[in-house]
């Protein structure tokens, strides 16, 4: 009992940072007498674990756990959820072990601890990895219990508050940390409060100058609105008794920080913003919300299109309300929500709102199924990729959802504004976006990039043995269709890899007169042990991604006296330009099949092919073991990006009679660029899409003919400009009437 009394006497009341005494009272209100035992008994055991320990702001540690637990307290939540609060730090700054904690308050206590502990004890390559890795942990603990995040929630608000403490650079962190990922967790599970204290701490500490002028200024404003509210409200408040509906009208205040998104947003002085005045009608039952605004629209006319119905369809953290916008007296927009008493609830307090706390049970409402469905996909996407790839992830997918689209069933999918057909494909299964090749928007085709607006109906064609598309991780926007197809590319870039590093070790082995299948296995055994590598598929990757040298692991496997042996020239590797991801074709000079080319290994990338004059070659000159001879298979199966010049005279229509003759030389533009020289001269850039130095051959011939045309050249990087500069190899006619250019 003596750390109860000490807690009495060190721990300042008042609402910001409230003591033992306030924390009991509030939970005594709602929790039976024995449950308010293990409160205060959980108080003693925190007092006694932190003792001696304080904060930066001078104050007795365990203040900020007591603290972090009347903020659960105040939404209800029950004993375990509390006592948790309390403990949260003893795992993580105490000697204190999990298995006491569990002995002493029960295993849920424990793990629900041990899900708010940061990962402290693992060394970490940076601060970044360690956050991210941190964040992931916590994330899979709140799939086995979503009031792990609850308990951090309050720990971040209750530190939000006494920020002041840290210093600048750290309060910046953390500021951005909470506004970044915590405050809009807190929007997920609709923990509306929570959300809103955790922006206007954040921005405050991320942006004091920015928090004081527009406090400043809105102090100023209030006054004005406080007397045209009343009058508005009262209007409504009379036109609902008319017509016999019990309502409750209340003023919304508008927040800061919301303020200042919606300035950023659309671009708006503050004098716009605050101009706009915010009206909640609270109602006893949902069919009288739509009673309600009718009643409404009759008294102020509405917006046209700022009519929502997220009682129909809720947001996907359930909340639910009728959302207008009238024109009030002298055409001043009022913003009004109309919602019933529960549905108040729910978005005040989200998975919060019907935590069964009195029968122990963590119960199974539509809010925290919700959550929990957000959880469990989140899980997913930890699967595969580094901490901090997941932490964006995660960061992209935790902005409100404001599209709402339809399978042709019927079913409602809520995707991110901008969200794309392949991202409604992976939103429906990851199979079915792995597969997608085509889409129909409202029974259009339409192309898989395209941006989805609300009401679309979207019907997803697949095919067999469709493979997602690289380029597609350029366009989506959830983080499921990202990590989805970033997964299948890594599996690809893998299985490639080893393919060509067997091709590599094979060409290198060839050297000596050897093959793999020539090599003994105890030699093979011996290589792997003294690279640390456990099976041949991981030396092949390795080699094929650029890390390992194929003729260094091949001298590993000779036998003794070999390597003095005289190798002879290896047959130079063949390439079609299919090869997928581990060959790659430079942009700089764009090599065409039958082009003299230069290729060498490069760390992650594997295999680069340039022009053998492309002047950023130079330095990999001076690296002869990266080096690999390379040859062209007599007739590749793709089209490659090549980059033309031509200089014209600048006269009405030039382009579009440059355009069509490349066009009808069958040729693809890919890209055009147009600069103005001097007087009357441009220089026209077009990246197209050819076979071969032939075709290419043939685009220049036509071009050159055309009256307005004064040169044509092939472009290859400039040397020191990092610009482009024409080809001095110029083609010409003999090019497109050889079979050999």
């Amino acid at each position: 009992m003596e750390y109860a009394t000490s807690l009495l006497g060190l721990l300042p009341g008042g609402r910001r940072t409230p003591g033992l005494k306030e924390l009991l009272a509030t939970v005594g209100s709602y929790l039976p007498p024995e449950q308010v035992a293990r409160v205060r008994a959980a108080a003693e055991f925190g007092a006694s674990a932190h003792q001696g320990q304080k904060r930066l702001s001078g104050e007795p540690y365990i203040a900020h756990p007591v603290a972090t637990a009347a903020i659960l307290a105040d939404l209800r939540l029950d004993a375990d959820t509390l006592i948790a609060a309390i403990l949260h730090d003893v795992i993580e700054d105490t000697p204190t072990p999990k298995d006491q904690l569990a002995a002493r308050f029960g295993a849920d206590v424990a793990e629900l601890v041990d899900g708010v502990t940061k990962l402290d004890a693992v060394q970490f390559k940076n601060r970044e990895e360690a956050q991210a890795e941190s964040f992931r942990k916590m994330l899979l603990a709140m799939v086995r219990d979503l009031r792990v995040i609850l308990v951090k929630l309050a720990d971040r608000t209750h530190n939000m508050r006494t920020i002041q403490a840290m210093p600048p650079h750290r309060r910046r962190a953390i500021a951005r940390e909470t506004l970044d990922i915590y405050a809009p967790i807190a929007e997920r599970c609709g923990l509306y409060n929570l959300k809103l204290e955790l922006e206007e701490l954040g921005f405050r500490a991320l942006y004091p100058q920015r928090y004081r002028v527009l406090e400043h200024a809105l102090r100023k404003a209030r006054g004005n609105q406080k007397e045209f509210l009343k009058k508005i409200e009262q209007q409504l408040s009379g036109a609902l008794k008319k017509h016999g509906i019990p309502a409750r009208v209340e003023t919304r205040e508008k927040h800061i920080y919301s303020i200042y998104k919606k300035m950023l947003r659309k671009r708006a002085s503050l004098a716009e913003i605050v101009d706009v005045y915010g009206l909640r009608i609270v109602v006893d039952e949902t069919d009288t919300c739509y009673r309600a605004i009718g009643v409404v629209h009759s008294v102020f006319k509405p917006m046209p299109g700022r009519f929502k119905d997220y009682i129909a369809i809720p947001r996907v953290n359930g909340y639910q309300s009728l959302h207008t916008t009238l024109f009030g007296p002298n055409a001043v927009p009022i913003e009004v929500q109309i919602r019933t008493d529960d549905m108040h609830g729910v978005a005040e307090s989200g998975i919060a709102a019907h935590w069964k706390y009195k029968s122990g049970e963590a119960a199974g409402s539509t809010e925290q199924a919700r959550a929990r469905e957000w959880i469990s996909g989140l899980v997913e996407l930890q699967e595969d990729g580094s901490s901090e790839e997941f932490l964006e992830s995660v960061k992209v997918d935790l902005y409100p959802d404001k599209v709402y689209v339809f399978t042709p069933k019927g079913k409602i999918l809520r995707l991110p504004t901008g969200a794309t057909v392949v991202d409604f494909a992976y939103a429906v299964h990851t199979d079915v976006g792995n597969r997608c090749v085509a889409a129909k928007v409202d029974r259009r085709l339409t192309p898989l990039r395209t941006v989805l607006r609300n009401g679309q109906t979207i019907e997803i064609i697949t095919a067999k043995g469709a493979v997602p598309n690289p380029a597609w991780v350029g366009f989506v926007v959830t983080a499921k269709a990202r990590s989805a197809i970033r997964h299948y590319l890594k599996g690809l870039r893998r299985s490639e890899a080893i393919a060509l590093g067997q091709r590599l070790l094979s060409q290198a082995l060839g050297e000596f007169h050897l093959s793999f299948e020539s090599v003994a296995p105890e030699m093979r055994s011996v290589m792997l042990g003294e690279l640390g590598m456990k099976d041949m598929d991981e030396i092949y990757e390795k080699i094929g991604l650029g890390e390992r040298l194929a003729p260094l692991v091949a001298r590993r496997l000779l036998p003794a006296g070999a390597a003095d042996q005289g190798a002879h020239v290896p047959a130079p590797l063949a390439i079609a330009g299919t090869e997928g991801l581990l060959v790659s074709y430079a942009r700089c000079c764009f090599p065409l099949p039958n082009d003299p080319v230069f290729a060498f290994l490069s760390t992650g990338r594997g295999v680069v092919i340039h022009r053998d004059r492309c002047v950023n070659v130079e330095d990999y000159r001076k690296h002869p073991e990266k080096w690999l001879p390379v040859s062209w298979q007599p007739s590749p199966e793709r089209l490659f990006s090549s980059e033309i010049r031509v200089d014209v005279v600048n006269r009405t229509g030039v382009l579009a009679g440059v355009a069509a003759a490349i066009a009808s030389a069958d040729t693809n533009i890919h890209h055009v660029s147009i600069e103005e020289q001097e007087g009357d001269a441009s220089i026209l850039t077009f990246e197209l899409k050819v076979r071969d130095r032939k075709q290419l051959a043939r685009v220049m011939r036509v071009t050159r003919r055309l009256p307005d045309v004064t040169r044509v050249s092939r472009t290859i990087a400039a040397h020191a400009r990092g610009g482009r500069a024409a080809d001095s190899e110029e083609l010409d006619e003999a090019d497109s009437n050889s079979d050999t250019p």
